[in-house]
């Protein structure tokens, strides 16, 4: 490759950024040096697998704001995004909880029997819980976040008929796991599961 190649951004970023084979020597060089560090910075804070996705996001931030990691000691400023990041996952999981709490509450004040509600509730957020983040995160972004397909689409790093097909998807996955704790409320996972 030579000098200012043409490389995309990580983390589906539609931008391009001209990058020379330093910056990409150096990413790599702040990359194998500080990976492990980051990941045990995040695994001390949340479960492992979040903390894998939060030290690829954090060092897509890096690969994005190259320019702007100090030379000396980056450590620190590695620290800092990844902190941002868990800080970032746990405001979205609050206003998933409290979406969910809202939804049932309205829910109740339609006058059916609180019980008749609580137990749709509960059935819907089980059967919620048991699909694969991507495909809660599409549900989100367009129940909860009242995105239009193109607008989650930009959110989601993806294409509009891509993320379409996942919100699609994500409908059917939800339904048959609706369907499936119908017939045996055994494969629904318990309340503090969730």
């Amino acid at each position: 490759m030579n000098e200012g190649s043409r490389l995309s951004t990580p983390a589906g970023s539609r931008r391009e950024r001209t990058v020379s084979l330093s910056d990409q020597a150096r990413f790599e060089a702040l990359y194998r040096a500080s990976y492990g560090a980051v990941l045990r910075f995040a695994a001390r804070r949340t479960d492992r697998a979040t903390a894998e996705e939060v030290a690829a996001e954090t060092f897509a931030v890096a690969w994005r704001l190259l320019d702007g990691i100090p030379d000396r000691d980056p450590l620190p400023w590695l620290y800092v995004v990844a902190r941002n990041e868990l800080a970032n996952r746990r405001r979205a999981a609050a206003s998933d909880r409290e979406k969910a709490a809202s939804a049932g509450a309205l829910l109740e004040q339609r006058g059916r029997d609180p019980a008749d509600a609580l137990a749709e509730r509960d059935s819907v957020l089980r059967a919620f819980a048991r699909l694969s983040e991507p495909d809660r995160q599409a549900l989100r972004l367009v129940a909860w976040e009242n995105l239009s397909h193109a607008a989650a689409a930009r959110v989601a790093g993806t294409t509009r008929l891509a993320f379409a097909m996942r919100v699609s998807r994500a409908r059917r996955r939800l339904a048959a796991a609706l369907a499936d704790a119908d017939r045996d409320p055994a494969l629904s996972p318990r309340p503090s599961e969730t």
